[in-house]
């Protein structure tokens, strides 16, 4: 599939600016360690499943040649040979084996092809900010990157992180959960080993949408912001350009609990923060911070 890998990234890169103009660059730090090297897949990789559609092709015989279904028995039906257990094969297995039992009983030297017309026996789903989301039938061997690109992209109110959910089986590392962030144009040596990630039936993808803190009061640019990565109390008076000339240090978060609907108060001390007195508190979607006018 690599004939579709200029086109991927330039999408890719078009994707990913459209997420960077819903808000500030992420500050969070690159990984640490690299990813761990995604397995290489192909379409002749594919074993057939039920539901899947072949195309026999028995050259010079056109009377033998099919396009048969799997059944859920896991056979297709052929001239001559009957059901012919196919479940778990690959194309080329399969062309081995036909020509193989043609050429033993009924014709000199066979020559057959074996294709996969139609994938329907296995299935990824996409889930969340994605244009086109919904399941979609797993075509031999998809990596993410084509996934994304396939389903048109990120929309509006897309973070850039994605997360891969494995059903069944593990990730290399012996996970069964994988995250990336489209953070920008360029993507990362980290960001394209996992966007070459080969996706497996019954994998769950899914787009994260962006959330937001609310900084108001004496700062030099009220307003939302997405939170990316880990965001903090300090990191966002950052981002909203600092304190005012008349802002205070001693600050208050508004916190809503999603399941119980409480409000809470949290009081923080900007000086205690810079000082290390005190943790920088981290901030959690929907939080307003309010800074208050210095009493002189």
């Amino acid at each position: 599939m690599t004939h579709r890998r200029p086109r991927a990234w330039l999408l890719l890169a078009l994707l990913s600016t459209a997420v960077e103009r819903g808000g500030a660059q992420s500050s969070a730090p690159a990984p640490a360690t690299p990813a761990p090297a995604p397995s290489t897949c192909t379409t002749a990789d594919y074993g057939v499943g039920p539901g899947d559609i072949l195309e026999v092709t028995v050259f010079g015989n056109d009377d033998l040649s099919r396009t048969p279904t799997v059944q859920t028995s896991g056979v297709i039906a052929l001239p001559l040979l009957g059901e012919v257990p196919v479940a778990g094969l690959t194309a080329g297995e399969i062309q081995r084996k036909v020509t193989a039992l043609l050429g033993k009983d009924y014709l000199v030297n066979p020559q057959v092809e074996v294709k996969v017309k139609e994938f329907h026996s296995r299935s990824i789903s996409l889930a969340g900010e994605v244009n086109s989301p919904g399941r979609k039938p797993l075509k031999g061997c998809i990596r993410l990157i084509d996934l994304l690109i396939d389903a048109g992209g990120f929309n509006s109110r897309a973070s850039g992180e994605v997360t891969i959910t494995r059903r069944d089986g593990t990730f290399e590392d012996g996970s069964t959960m994988m995250q990336i962030r489209v953070s920008g144009s360029s993507p990362t040596a980290h960001e394209q080993r996992r966007l070459e990630t080969p996706l497996r039936d019954g994998d769950l993808i899914t787009a994260s949408p962006k959330y937001y803190v609310t900084v108001e009061g004496e700062v030099a640019r009220p307003g939302r912001y997405p939170i990316e990565g880990e965001l903090t109390v300090s990191g966002a008076i950052s981002t909203a350009g600092g304190l005012g000339r008349f802002g205070s240090g001693n600050l208050k978060v508004r916190r809503v609990d999603p399941e119980t609907g409480q409000t809470r108060i949290i009081e923080v001390d900007l000086k205690d923060i810079r000082n290390g007195k005190k943790p920088d508190l981290a901030l959690m979607p929907n939080d307003v911070i309010t800074v208050s006018r210095r009493m002189f």
